[in-house]
């Protein structure tokens, strides 16, 4: 599975802390995790968990994935600025075919969390070559 060649919780922890870091510094999106995490470490965790599940590992996420981010505020524009730090940490810190494994997974997940906060049932962030096809058969892994 993707979790297991990232290293499980272990290396997507490793994989968002710097992640995080630089969504704290950023100009557009930095306030907004300002203003809406007080706890860091937990949320740093919570995340870890929300990804091992995305990647097909073992998680203690029990969702909320859409109804933690109703009420932010927030738009295209900030999915845009979170996928572009997203894949450039990415590109960074793993081989490319980790990154393009899992840069198409928040591309999938950013258009599902744009779709809930827009109050949308579709929507779609990028070009449509950019956004990778659900494979058949593959089960939903959000709440």
């Amino acid at each position: 599975s993707l979790d297991e060649r990232l290293g499980g919780h272990e290396g997507i922890l490793k994989l968002i802390k710097p992640f995080y870091a630089d969504i704290r510094q950023h100009a557009v999106l930095g306030p907004i995790f300002k203003a809406h995490i007080p706890d860091w470490p937990t949320h740093l965790d919570r995340i870890t968990d929300f990804w091992a599940l995305q990647t097909g590992g073992v998680s203690r996420y029990r969702g909320g994935f859409g109804a933690a981010h109703v009420s932010l505020g927030i738009g295209a524009e900030h999915f845009q600025h979170w996928l572009a730090l997203w894949k450039f940490n990415n590109a960074r810190q793993l081989a490319p075919p980790e990154a393009s494994e899992i840069n198409a997974l928040a591309q999938q997940l950013a258009g599902r969390l744009s779709a809930i906060t827009q109050g949308r049932r579709s929507f779609t962030i990028g070009t449509p070559e950019s956004r990778p096809a659900n494979p058949a058969g593959k089960s939903e892994k959000l709440d």
